[in-house]
């Protein structure tokens, strides 16, 4: 599928700071008001994108976090 039928396709390659700060972007945008609705339901919709992308990554770091814990102390 092409980035015309998936409008939010380019999220997936976001790093965390990037996701979480084009999030910010769009809940200041829509706490603003004055979009339309249909522009309000498009940066609804990327904001949902963006909060899922950001939880995957700190799923991620949970998950590495707990792996880290779990090695055996090594002897230095």
């Amino acid at each position: 599928m092409t980035a015309e039928t998936q409008p939010n396709a380019d999220i997936e390659g976001l790093s965390y700071e990037e996701a979480r700060e084009q999030l910010v972007g769009i809940v200041t945008r829509l706490e603003a008001g004055g979009a339309s609705l249909e522009e309000s339901l498009a940066l609804w919709e990327r904001g949902e994108a963006l909060a899922k992308r950001c939880e995957q990554w700190l799923e991620g770091a949970r998950k590495r976090l707990a792996a880290a814990r779990e090695q055996p102390a090594q002897a230095g």
